[in-house]
């Protein structure tokens, strides 16, 4: 990807995620697992109760992503949480 579509996809994201997007961005592994204490530290703030309860705050829904997902969507992976882990796992989109 070169720089003009690296700054298109990053300018979908908001500032307050930019961290968490640049964090999955910039890993080589394929799958990136994290705690939701380790994404609040990238984020520096809790994460909403939602998050915590509902796997579909983290569901990517293409043209209607939420902010949240245009997070992980503009670092080209996909989010799938395990609520009671308290885990995501990131996993590069293939392309």
């Amino acid at each position: 990807m070169d720089d003009a579509q690296t700054r298109a996809r990053t300018s979908t994201v908001r500032p307050e995620y930019r961290p968490l997007h640049k964090y999955l961005r910039d890993r080589f592994a394929q799958t990136v697992v994290l705690t939701f204490t380790q994404i609040e530290d990238l984020i520096g703030t809790p994460l909403p109760d939602a998050a915590r309860a509902q796997a579909a705050w983290w569901t990517n829904p293409g043209t209607d992503a939420s902010p949240q997902a245009q997070t992980w969507i503009a670092a080209e992976r996909t989010a799938e949480p395990n609520l009671l882990a308290r885990t995501v796992r990131f996993e590069r989109v293939a392309g």
